[in-house]
Parts: C-alpha cells; structure tokens; sequence
C-alpha cells in the first residue's frame, strides 16, 4: 500500500495548524502562511475531519485549541521541525560549509566576542553565512528547540541540557567597584570571602549572568542591591556613580570599563567563573560540522 495514502495530514496542513495556534485567528494565520483565509480554513477542517477530532474552537470571542488540540499542535511542531531537518540534512550532505547558518548568542557574550568570532568564521567558511541574533537565556532555549536557529552561544547551566555542545572556555569574575572603594584598593587578587557583607549590583532577571554571580554572592555571603540593571552597561555605569560593588566577566571588562571609570580586582585562582559553550539540536542537521566551528570560534574567542 502506498504509505503517502495512509497518512492522514499534510505537511502543509500541519503549518497551517501551528499558525493559527500561534497567531490566535485564522485571518492571521492565513497572512502569515500568504494564503487566503477561506482557503486556510477549509485545509484545517479537512485536518480535523481526517484526524477525527476537533482541533479548534470557534467563537465570537476568537479561536482556542481544545484539549486534544493542545497535544495534536505540539506533535505537529515536531513533525515540522523533522521535515526541516531532513532539507537541511540533504543541503549539508552536499557542502556542510555552504548556505546559512543562524547562530544566536546571550547579551552578555554577543557584543564582546562577536568582532572577533564573526571574521574568523568568515575566513574559515567562506561559501558560510553566518546570521547573528542576540537574546537573552530562556528566548535562545525556546528558539533552539523550535529550530528558529541552529546554534546559540551560551553559558554552561541547566539550560544546556537538552542540547549538544562544545565548551568553548572559561570567563573568569572580577571585582568591580569605583576607584576609590575599599575592596578594590588591594592590587593582590582578592579571596571571594571579601564580599561577605557586601552589597552587590547585579543583573535583572532573565540574564544567567546574575544567576551565576548570585550564586558567588551566596557562597561569599554578599547581599544583592534592590535596584537592577539591564545590562552589562548599564550596570558599569551604576557602579561607577555610586557605593556598591559588583561581578563583572572578564571578556566584558575591556569594552565596558574602556574610560577606567572603574577599578578592577580579580578574585585568587581557582577564580569564579562562568563556562561558554556553543549548543546545538540533538539530531540536527549542522551536528556534524559544529565540531569545526566550534573549534574555529573557541580560537578565535581566546578565552581560559
């Protein structure tokens, strides 16, 4: 028997699925898709009439996945994301250097190594398009998963779990403080007990950067600040205009500390510090070329 005639779904009916999901509407939908909407619709009712079940509800209040639904959409989206991978899968079989290559990278690592990561890729991988996005932890996990990119620079936690990765180094902390504060006065590396006491400027939420620094914090017995900046910029410009302390990386502190309206201490090895690793899909379709660019960016990045 023919197995395209036992299936009960297409590929396309699958997107058309997903897309109300996502958008909440069928008129939406259909623009994203740049199909027209009765056309849209009738493709979803003849899914829900083969699959035997009803996907959506329709109202005068919008559209909402049923129960079922809910489970049939998350099952489409892994179905999509196979189909994807079996194009890329034949694209790389044919050249894994060629074509583009969509790698997103975390705020507090994105500015800082991309000067010198993008260049060496592009001299390494010529034929390679490299897109870059900048997000922070959660979004580049969520894309990730989705297949909306095919790598993301990241610092090693729970996070990376599910993915495969390459350890790219390690990012030591230092102590940064204004001039003229206590704990940075000692030229002599600092022991992280210094910070007992402290109170500490830090992160917002959202960034793993902050829970990492937290983490030392806790182990030192330092207090975190109320107020939180929203990045590492922000965050300098904080410290430098007021009493507090904080955890900087030190792939961060040349660009960020460029006027020296900061004074920096690292802390006594083995010094706290956080792990950068390049992450990828289990069973995606750049699996076996990451290897190479991994090592191309772990040179290039020059980190411990």
């Amino acid at each position: 028997m023919d197995l395209l005639s036992q299936l009960p779904v297409s590929l396309r009916q699958l997107q058309y699925l997903v897309a109300v999901a996502d958008l909440g509407g069928f008129r939406r939908a259909a623009e994203a898709c740049h199909v027209s909407q009765p056309s849209l619709s009738a493709q979803v009712a003849q899914a829900e009439h083969d699959l035997g079940v009803q996907i959506f509800e329709r109202d005068r209040r919008g559209v909402r996945l049923t129960p079922a639904g809910e489970a049939l959409v998350e099952q489409a989206r892994r179905v999509l994301l196979a189909a994807g991978d079996l194009r890329e899968l034949a694209r790389h079989a044919a050249d894994p250097f060629r074509g583009t290559l969509r790698i997103g990278a975390i705020p507090t690592v994105c500015p800082y190594l991309l000067p010198d990561i993008a260049p060496a890729l592009a001299r390494a991988f010529p034929a390679l398009t490299v897109v870059w996005s900048e997000e922070r932890t959660g979004q580049l996990v969520t894309q990730l998963q989705a297949g909306a990119i095919d790598a993301a620079l990241l610092a090693l936690g729970p996070e990376v779990g599910p993915f495969e990765h390459a350890v790219l180094g390690r990012d030591p902390f230092v102590l940064a403080a204004r001039p003229d504060h206590p704990l940075v006065r000692p030229s002599r590396p600092a022991d992280p007990s210094v910070l007992n006491g402290a109170t500490v400027l830090l992160l917002d939420d959202g960034h793993c950067l902050r829970e990492q620094a937290l983490d030392v914090c806790a182990r030192a017995g330092a207090g975190e600040l109320d107020v939180r900046a929203t990045s590492l910029a922000t965050l300098v410009q904080m410290v430098s205009s007021g009493t507090h302390v904080t955890l900087l990386p030190s792939l961060a502190v040349s660009v960020e500390n460029r006027r020296g309206q900061l004074r920096v201490r690292p802390f006594r090895k083995p010094s706290p510090a956080r792990t950068l690793v390049l992450a990828w899909r289990k069973g995606s379709a750049v699996r076996e070329p990451m290897g190479r660019i991994a090592e191309v960016v772990r040179k290039a990045a020059r980190l411990g």
